[in-house]
């Protein structure tokens, strides 16, 4: 018996500490509100009866949503619900929060859904154009002047550089805002459109490898969150 403790004890003694980390997932069940540091610890402060004031609310607009929780960011406050929330939720709780008692309503900005990043390159132009190499201020007039590009919105500046040493293409790489389900990226995914007499064609990607990022980060709009 006593040699059986020894041996038990020498395998502990040996054994190296692990650390239990539990990484937090994206969700689409969150309602961002941006909004002062005054306004949001207002809203925190009694944040019991502001929850409940707000499924009241949502109820009476006929919604099934249901508001679990409120907590405060560095730019406003997050509202996490049970299901994911729709235009109709979003103007029902931001008219009640613009109504609070003390509250600076226009301090308050428009409720959103988180918005992700999303990786694009667009391949098929030509590092220079009448002898002047292509820059991101060209290739952000192009995709203003595009219906194809109507609905996106840049989270960078477009990054651009030769295909190759010896190649005059170029690949243009396009980091965008998108929901979770990337209906933005769907859209635009591997659709082609003219440049001149060139023809561009838009590709899905990892991240761009010439800028260093955090592929976790994801935009909630003031960036409540960072890497």
């Amino acid at each position: 018996m006593e040699k059986m403790l020894k041996a038990k004890n020498s395998d502990e003694g040996n054994k190296k500490p692990r650390i239990n980390m539990m990484a937090r997932r994206l969700s689409r069940r969150e309602v961002i509100i941006p909004m002062t540091k005054p306004n949001a610890e207002l809203i925190v402060n009694s944040v019991h009866i502001h929850t409940s004031n707000i499924n009241k609310c949502l109820k009476n607009s006929k919604s099934d949503i249901i508001a679990d929780f409120i907590c405060i960011t560095n730019n406003g406050i997050v509202i996490t619900t049970k299901k994911l929330a729709n235009n109709l939720n979003l103007s029902t709780i931001k008219k009640y929060l613009k109504n609070i008692k003390n509250i600076d309503p226009n301090s308050i900005e428009s409720p959103h859904l988180p918005k992700f990043k999303s990786y694009m390159k667009i391949i098929g132009l030509p590092y220079k154009i009448d002898q002047e190499v292509i820059t991101p201020d060209f290739i952000k007039g192009v995709l203003k002047d595009m219906h194809l590009f109507k609905d996106v919105v840049l989270a960078s500046k477009p990054h651009v550089i030769k295909a190759s040493p010896k190649s005059n293409m170029a690949v243009v790489w396009m980091d965008i805002w998108d929901s979770q389900s990337g209906s933005c990226v769907k859209n635009i995914i591997n659709c082609q459109f003219n440049v001149g007499q060139f023809i561009a064609t838009i590709h899905r990607t990892n991240m761009n490898p010439g800028i260093p990022q955090c592929k976790n980060c994801w935009k909630w709009e003031h960036a409540t969150l960072s890497c």
